[in-house]
């Protein structure tokens, strides 16, 4: 069975005392997973309780939902990728949805946070996709492709290692709605041409995120080009989240 990758991204939920119950109860319930490598992303404030739950699974990872590129200083309210790393965390998602179109994040910036994460040492999970606009003007693939290009610019070398792609088309998060398979894949191709062209190698895996859930997983895993899933609401139940890793593609 080819590698899986499941992530779940927590958002603003599980302040540290129930995110820390969350994963010893998932730590305890829930077996190393053949085949399987899952990735945990909890708020700032809980990342550390997280980590430390998690400590003993090297099948499972946590990350911050955010980082800033620079290392230090007068940056209120933002978590640098040495304290993330202080924390526990072994990476980072960048370049969100919800840090582009809430928090106005540009793809400029995305490029700086992935530079500074892999100079780190620690793995960036670059995030891209479209509008609905931009979907039914025949955009998406020039907007992911202008926001895969920017993010990943001056990656090379071994530093692909580091590097994980989730693409989470912005009408299809948290609505109910999801791309369907095919649709994704399509996608999907698409961005690993562009990896190609960057010279990444195929490994760099490349997650789907979107309304992901019990429903829908192993219809879009079953995609060649799929390599995992990025999951918010779906995530945030224990006995749910430890059902939906279980399910292998159809």
């Amino acid at each position: 069975m080819r590698p899986i990758i499941y992530a779940a991204n927590w958002k603003m939920h599980l302040p540290p005392e129930d995110a820390r119950q969350f994963a010893v109860s998932f730590r305890d319930g829930v077996g190393t997973l053949p085949g399987r490598t899952l990735w945990f992303f909890p708020s700032a404030v809980s990342l550390e309780a997280v980590c430390q739950a998690f400590r003993n699974r090297p099948d499972i990872r946590v990350g911050a939902q955010d980082v800033h590129w620079e290392p230090r200083g007068a940056f209120t309210g933002a978590t640098s990728i040495p304290l993330a790393r202080g924390a526990g965390a072994t990476g980072a998602l960048v370049g969100h949805s919800e840090r582009r179109h809430v928090f106005l994040e540009t793809d400029a910036e995305t490029g700086r946070k992935v530079r500074a994460l892999v100079e780190a040492g620690l793995t960036a999970m670059l995030c891209v996709g479209e509008l609905l606009g931009e979907r039914e003007a025949g955009q998406t693939e020039a907007v992911c492709m202008r926001q895969l290009r920017a993010g990943l610019e001056g990656v090379s070398g071994a530093a692909w290692d580091q590097v994980l792609i989730a693409y989470e088309p912005v009408w299809a998060i948290g609505t109910g709605r999801n791309a369907t398979p095919a649709d994704a894949a399509e996608v999907h191709r698409a961005i690993r041409a562009e990896l190609a062209r960057l010279g990444a190698p195929r490994s760099v895996p490349v997650l789907y995120g979107g309304s992901v859930n019990l429903g829908n997983v192993a219809a879009l895993l079953a995609e060649r080009d799929i390599d995992g899933v990025l999951v918010g609401g779906a995530s945030l139940d224990p006995a749910g989240w430890a059902q939906l890793v279980s399910v292998l593609p159809a």
